[in-house]
């Protein structure tokens, strides 16, 4: 099981990865569902998007969570980065 969750783990990171560059790159990250799928071709991976101020100067967090599937458990991935405010 150790094997599979590393490698699902890698899988999470990258897509996690790749939608918190998207959201930012489009600026959809303040207006985007907040939780959603990869699609047939990521069965199982889910994906949920934590939008909070950040406590020092005026900037937001925005974090990516990936949760996958091993064998009956649940697993997930978390991203961060700092945004500057939107005004």
């Amino acid at each position: 099981r150790a094997g599979v969750v590393a490698q699902r783990k890698s899988a999470a990171g990258q897509l996690a990865d790749s939608l918190l560059n998207e959201l930012i790159a489009t600026g959809e990250w303040q207006s985007a569902s907040q939780s959603g799928n990869f699609g047939p071709a990521w069965n199982g991976y889910r994906w949920r998007i934590v939008n909070e101020n950040w406590t020092r100067e005026n900037m937001r967090i925005l974090t990516i969570e990936v949760t996958y599937p091993v064998q009956n458990r649940e697993y997930n991935v978390r991203l961060s980065t700092l945004l500057p405010p939107t005004n």
